[in-house]
């Protein structure tokens, strides 16, 4: 089927009208119909609602599709999803590499509509050949990617929308075999969009294939998850010391986390009650990302209560994870202070160092994170004799590295277990996190020492983000191509020592719309146009010799950061 022109409101009505024909959401039947009737009788907002539905597409790229849920092409629904499976199954079975029965494993979530959307996928991949898993309930983004290398799949399906508010939902998918599990990366994601772009203007979702002839995956496979997750770190006796206190956000970590920690043999956390169970409405935050202000308050309240040691949090998927300890010197939040992504990231980088040379890790053993991580990475991986390698953004490149046993991006993401897990994973980097805190604590020190002595053996690094949000893309443009014309000689009053521009990047390394700046201080600056907003990010990382010294030099790099970028 051809869909309509909905540049305009006629168009849109007309699209509307033939997306309505085909949706088998009932909720989303009435929602569009409502819309139609209140537009055909000259309402301007319902016009410009459905001019907003219809007048472009969902996307899909390298992050899948994610959007607010709702009737339409540009949002989340039943409609969209079943054309994304038929898409994906396409480009499956074509594939020079098919199997002859390719298979694909799909998860879900505990948002609103997650286990419709998988078992849509399911019905749909089994109805185009496929062989259709279906993991057994509702379960953390890791947990799928463990699926599909564990399971030998050659794909896998997580429908979640991660951290997202709660309006949003999302198609997240992998690819097994040669991609080892890893997320979807350049060729594959035009691909895929061209194979549901296709399904989209030829096929009625409502004439596509579908069977119930799909599995579900034996509670083998989250066991087995389990097990490899608890084998990252068992507990040492000091772990039953450890007063700590956990939220998953409303979301499906704390499941699949307790059974971890009973295997792993560490003590259970204090749980933040009124976050503990799976809800998609996510009622007390009004962001379901831990790095937002406000949403670890109820976990900071019910840590002053239980007396503990620190916070852990995991993201409602269960792929980030934030750290928390006291503080004094952070009175708006209790007394307690959130460790950046770059703080957790160095010392779980560390302690996979440590782990490394102690088991022998062979030549080309990595260290790896993104660009716009912390270089504190690289002194690590160099005082261990490991391989360190920085990619562009997002764990589909950082899980890529070659030889990696272990990466992190600064956005709460950490891989410690790259021979299970090919993603960022808030479960295992918990379990992690718990064994440096239960080894500190046999030592008579805590997270925050730990974060100490690893200044004083690599140097204290303090790191910040500027964002100029923009009405203008064409502001960005300018502001990257005068950078380029004229690049600064120094930021802050610190000579620049070498500028690299990774449009071009000379070394072999990672390529994109990047301009990075080395600083003769140790300090770094890197800018580069949002992915997904109207902005320019300033990434900046500075190194001193106390953790006091870092914090300075980060603050007058983002003076000159604002003033450059202006």
């Amino acid at each position: 089927m051809t869909t309509p022109d909905a540049a305009g409101p006629s168009g849109a009505i007309e699209a509307a009208r033939a997306w309505l024909a085909q949706d088998p959401d009932t909720e989303t039947r009435a929602e569009l119909q409502s819309l139609i009737t209140a537009a055909e009788g000259g309402d301007a907002a319902a016009s410009a609602d459905l001019v907003d539905r219809f007048g472009s597409r969902l996307a899909f790229g390298t992050a899948g599709l994610r959007g607010a849920l709702g009737a339409g092409s540009n949002r989340m629904n039943r409609v969209l999803v079943a054309q994304a499976a038929a898409g994906f199954a396409a480009y499956l079975r074509e594939r020079p590499e098919a199997a002859e029965q390719p298979s694909v494993v799909i998860g879900y979530d505990a948002r609103k509509n997650s286990h419709v959307f998988a078992r849509d996928s399911a019905e749909i991949f089994a109805g185009a050949g496929l062989r259709a898993i279906l993991l057994p309930q509702m379960l953390p983004t890791p947990v799928l990617a463990f699926a599909v290398r564990h399971l030998a799949a050659d794909a896998g399906v997580m429908v979640t929308a991660s951290h997202n508010p709660p309006e949003d939902n999302g198609y997240k998918v992998y690819l097994g075999g040669a991609d080892e599990g890893t997320q979807i990366v350049a060729p594959a994601d035009a691909a895929i969009a061209a194979q549901i772009d296709h399904v989209a203007r030829t096929q009625r979702v409502d004439a596509l294939p579908r069977s119930e002839d799909y599995e579900v995956a034996p509670q083998s496979v989250l066991d087995a998850y389990v097990a490899a997750s608890a084998a990252v770190a068992p507990a040492p006796s000091a772990a039953d010391a450890l007063r700590w206190v956990y939220t998953p956000l409303h979301g499906v970590g704390w499941h699949t986390l307790e059974r971890v920690l009973d295997a792993a043999g560490y003590p259970h956390p204090t749980l933040v009650d009124e976050q503990a169970a799976p809800d998609g409405s996510f009622p007390t935050v009004a962001f379901p990302n831990p790095e937002e202000p406000g949403a670890m308050d109820l976990a900071f309240a019910t840590a002053r209560r239980a007396g503990a040691q620190f916070v852990l949090a995991n993201d409602p998927d269960a792929d980030r994870l934030a750290v928390a300890i006291p503080d004094s010197g952070h009175a708006a939040d209790g007394g307690w202070r959130r460790l950046t992504g770059n703080e957790v990231g160095l010392l779980l980088g560390w302690w996979a160092a440590r782990r490394a040379r102690s088991a022998g890790a062979g030549e080309g053993a990595t260290l790896a994170c993104s660009l716009v991580s912390s270089p504190g990475l690289e002194a690590v991986a160099h005082r261990y004799g490991l391989v360190f390698r920085e990619t562009l953004t997002g764990f589909k490149w950082i899980s890529r590295a070659p030889g990696i046993v272990y990466g992190f991006e600064e956005a709460l993401g950490y891989l410690v277990d790259p021979g299970s897990v090919r993603d960022k994973d808030g479960v295992s980097a918990a379990v992690a996190v718990l064994a440096i805190a239960a080894d500190a604590h046999a030592r008579g020190s805590t997270l925050r020492d730990e974060l100490e002595r690893f200044g004083d053996e690599f140097g204290h690094y303090a790191s910040t983000q500027v964002s100029v949000r923009v009405t203008d893309l064409g502001i960005i443009a300018q502001t990257m191509a005068r950078l380029r014309s004229a690049p600064p000689a120094a930021w802050g009053g610190v000579a620049v020592a070498q500028a690299d521009d990774l449009l071009h990047p000379t070394d072999g390394g990672a390529s994109g719309d990047v301009l990075r700046y080395r600083l003769e201080d140790g300090s770094r600056v890197i800018v580069r146009p949002s992915g997904t907003e109207p902005k320019l990010k300033v990434y900046i990382d500075a190194r001193g010799d106390t953790a006091a010294d870092a914090a300075a030099r980060v603050v007058r790099l983002e003076d000159a950061a604002r003033a450059l970028v202006a």
